[in-house]
């Protein structure tokens, strides 16, 4: 006989677990989290936060997004990747990152009410575990994952209390894995993958020293060092971290996959650090170390009947483009609500089958690309010279020849530019963060035609209403107090949301009755003169890409589940309609 009972059971408390934990609860929906370790992370790992990550911690709340920004590190200190012989030493180059360049932070600004940070796991963690369990998610820590058999009606997983050594059942509707880049969930369901764990080995070495006369004058997230015989993960460099400006410090260092994991004793992190830091009388403050392996690999189906996966459990890759735990939790927003609404009884349980759906090829998408992105350092070295193989000393000579006056040094010099240039893939590519559209039964087109995209969907952000598309952000204002208020305030937390404007105010009473007949509670705003929101720029009219009279239905995670371009001769007709397919009823 089970321990007890819940409705959610989640294995593990990163990223994607802690945030799903919080979104069941500020649903109202019961759930239990597990950690087989006592605690929450213990090193930095994963740190870029973008936007769209952003919106989600919004969506919990002023108070979490808040915390979010307290202790991130602001995106004007993030922007400028520095490639460099060392720290102390000569610069070679550096890029405008993460929205720093003026053109890019234009777009971010118009793309989100959010703006990036570079967050930590070991403060990420705590401000999700803390909401979730604010909020009512039970948690238990020391407790240790072993199996979960499936029946008709629920999950019965076994854990293992560490502490006392007793093993226990847990009986719930539904499982989420959340349990990492090594998923025994995943691993227990038999679900498929592709691609390939351990194709590189890193190391991280974490410490403490006071590096600002380095680095204050040009603040980054990334110090990149270019230098015979520095190697990260095969891709040829060390790296410089920024985990707290200026005096805390992650270093990356790589090792060969085919042999033993080195011993990171204080004396070897210490020489690393004076090689990079180009300082030999430096002295550190060995934190931690630790080794992991540079993954290529992705599930292709994320769910088993009632079980499911998210975080590095389906989508395993290197921390380029920052992508890790920013997908985690965007692989939360999408399932907690599905969840939350097949608990209740509002929706049929053919909803869920939409998660993997949508997030399976976003997993393929992120891991292709943060792969792909360490490859594209590829001209970086070849323009420095750095091709030379063991040869310290031919590698040393092609990097100096840049500053010869010749004109095969000039060609040398613009190759260079040109290359790191071409690093906005990996550091700048807000398209691969905002342009994620969803094709499932969740979502109903009606046969309206996906649009294009107009400029690089990898660089580039298109918003658009297209269902299944995120709903663009843009700021409308409340009649009363003339506050700007983002289109994506009034959706979400839970809810379906309808858009309309003027002479669309019957989608709003269909709005009122077709959710009291299913059950739910549909959220509907009117935009225009002398509504509660005005659109006084004109921005919604332009980014609804409907007519006043039309509708827009959102989803509770800000996707557009469907829209009518102008008012419907039945709108209740039309509402139930799509409701009952996205629903699954």
């Amino acid at each position: 006989m089970a321990e007890f009972n819940t409705d959610v059971l989640i294995i593990g408390t990163g990223p994607a677990g802690s945030a799903t934990a919080a979104l069941l609860s500020s649903y109202g929906v019961e759930n239990v989290v597990v950690n087989r370790y006592r605690w929450l992370a213990n090193t930095p790992r994963a740190h870029i936060t973008n936007q769209r990550c952003m919106e989600v911690l919004r969506d919990l709340g002023p108070e979490v997004e808040a915390e979010a920004y307290l202790h991130g590190t602001h995106q004007d200190l993030m922007g400028e990747n520095i490639f460099c012989e060392s720290l102390a030493g000569e610069e070679i180059g550096r890029m405008k990152s993460w929205g720093k360049h003026p053109l890019s932070r234009a777009a971010h600004q118009l793309a989100s009410p959010c703006h990036m940070i570079d967050l930590p796991q070991t403060f990420m963690e705590p401000i999700l575990f803390g909401a979730a369990c604010r909020r009512g998610t039970q948690a238990r820590m020391s407790t240790e994952y072993l199996r979960h058999e499936q029946d008709a009606d629920g999950v019965t997983t076994t854990v293992h209390d560490r502490l006392s050594g007793r093993e226990y059942d847990i009986r719930s509707k539904y499982l989420v894995g959340a349990d990492g880049g090594n998923s025994l969930v995943a691993e227990h369901c038999d679900l498929p993958f592709d691609g390939q764990m351990g194709v590189g080995g890193s190391m991280n070495i974490l410490f403490r020293a006071d590096l600002s006369k380095y680095v204050a004058h040009r603040p980054s997230v990334l110090y990149w060092i270019m230098q015979p015989g520095a190697d990260v993960g095969g891709i040829g460099m060390g790296l410089v971290r920024m985990v707290r400006p200026w005096n805390e410090w992650l270093i990356v260092w790589g090792y060969d996959i085919n042999q033993p994991e080195p011993e990171v004793t204080e004396a070897f992190a210490t020489g690393v650090a004076r090689q990079l830091v180009g300082d030999p009388e430096l002295e550190i403050e060995l934190l931690s170390a630790n080794t992991w392996t540079v993954n290529n690999k992705y599930a292709t189906h994320m769910q088993k009947d009632r079980v499911f996966i998210m975080g590095d459990a389906a989508h395993r890759h290197p921390p380029s483009n920052g992508l890790g735990s920013n997908t985690s939790i965007q692989d939360a927003f999408n399932l907690a609500w599905k969840l939350a609404a097949v608990v209740r009884g509002q929706a049929g349980a053919g909803l869920l089958d939409s998660y993997s759906e949508e997030r399976a090829p976003i997993a393929k998408q992120i891991v292709t690309r943060a792969n792909q992105s360490i490859e594209e350092f590829g001209p970086i070295f070849q323009a420095l010279g750095m091709t030379g193989g063991t040869d310290i000393e031919k590698i040393r000579a092609g990097m100096a020849a840049r500053t010869d006056a010749t004109p095969e040094a000039e060609a040398q010099r613009a190759a260079i530019r040109e290359a790191i240039a071409f690093k906005k893939y990996e550091f700048d590519a807000h398209g691969v963060e905002m342009n994620q559209r969803y094709k499932s039964g969740a979502t109903v087109t009606d046969g309206q035609a996906e649009p294009a995209f107009q400029r690089d969907a990898e660089l580039h952000y298109q918003p658009t209403t297209w269902p299944g598309a995120r709903l663009p952000h843009v700021w409308v204002f409340d009649h009363d107090s003339g506050e700007q208020v983002s289109s994506l305030d009034l959706c979400g937390h839970g809810a379906f949301t309808v858009f309309t404007g003027i002479g669309g105010e019957a989608w709003v009473e269909a709005a009122g009755a077709v959710g009291m007949e299913f059950g739910l509670g549909i959220a509907a705003h009117v935009i225009g003169p002398r509504q509660a929101y005005v659109d006084h720029v004109g921005d919604w009219a332009r980014a609804s890409e409907i007519t006043d009279t039309g509708c827009l239905l959102v989803r509770p995670d800000h996707h557009v589940a469907w829209r009518a371009d102008k008012m419907a001769d039945d709108p209740a007709g039309e509402l139930r309609r799509v409701l009952t397919q996205v629903l699954a009823r």
